[in-house]
């Protein structure tokens, strides 16, 4: 179903409407991530704040939909910071570089990790304080997932177009497509069939590069600003991030150099289990 016929209404109807999520009256960690408006599917890189914020806390015997002693609000995955308040939660989220300063309503943060410097510059800039660790949460798929996803082999390279540019790459007949939009965790096995990802979706290539599989990013509209992924870069101690203009040009450049990042250190600032006044506050 393409983005035309969504926007039209035309996307699924919820038979059960009651069931899909409730409004919690009570006091709960309430954890923010985006998610399109135009169709019930996922974008599976926002969604996946949901998994492993949720997998963490489960670990810990905590759930996300669990009555804590006091109310709190959390954002993980994505480039979300515009939409934070004072005092909310932020462990590895990043500033939109198509947003304006002044779409930052906030004074102050509780910032237990960020996506990179830059966005760790932006908010100092701002006065609020930011510890030096860096890193998506995506990166630890691996980590908390030891058994459940493992490269495969099963193809030369794959395609993943930022949500946006899905249907012009469709369109073009290219091959070895992969959409960013559906099952996450069909779309991460999709992704690790490759022996090669390029990618115009931020995270098509962390999903990449955190199962050790080479990836370049594929620039080939501006809609997207390069803030995200210098911020990305910059975070897993490198540069900033050279792309190719076509699917050609990507397979002859190759790969980028290898990340740099300490998982403990991603894991180390996760902010507490159960809302426990004295882990987030």
């Amino acid at each position: 179903m393409n983005k035309a016929k969504r926007m039209m209404g035309l996307a699924p109807v919820i038979e059960y409407p009651h069931t899909q999520g409730a409004y919690l009256n009570f006091n709960h960690i309430d954890l923010y991530y985006w998610r399109p408006l135009w169709t019930y599917e996922q974008n599976f890189g926002d969604h996946l704040s949901k998994i492993i914020v949720s997998k963490i806390l489960a670990d810990g015997e905590c759930f996300l939909e669990e009555e804590t002693p006091e109310s709190h609000r959390m954002f993980a995955i994505g480039s979300i910071m515009h939409v934070a308040k004072n005092d909310e939660v932020i462990w590895g989220s990043g500033v939109h570089g198509n947003m304006k300063s002044e779409d930052h309503t906030f004074q102050r943060l509780d910032v237990r990790a960020v996506r990179g410097p830059l966005t760790r510059k932006f908010l100092l800039n701002r006065g609020i304080q930011v510890p030096e660790v860096y890193g998506d949460p995506a990166l630890l798929l691996p980590h908390i997932f030891p058994h459940k996803f493992k490269p495969t082999s099963r193809m030369a390279y794959g395609v993943v177009p930022h949500h946006t540019e899905y249907e012009m790459f469709e369109a073009q007949n290219t091959p070895n497509l992969i959409s960013s939009m559906g099952s996450w965790n069909q779309i991460i096995h999709k992704i690790l069939e490759a022996d090669f990802v390029i990618s115009s979706s931020l995270h098509g290539l962390i999903i990449a590069e955190a199962y050790g599989i080479p990836a370049r990013y594929l620039r080939v509209t501006t809609n997207q600003d390069l803030f995200k992924y210098n911020d990305y870069m910059k975070g897993t101690g490198r540069g900033d991030i050279e792309y190719a203009s076509s699917v050609e040009e990507a397979l002859k450049m190759g790969g980028r150099p290898h990340l740099y990042l300490i998982i403990s250190r991603c894991l180390i600032p996760f902010p507490g289990t159960c809302g426990e006044r004295k882990r987030i506050r």
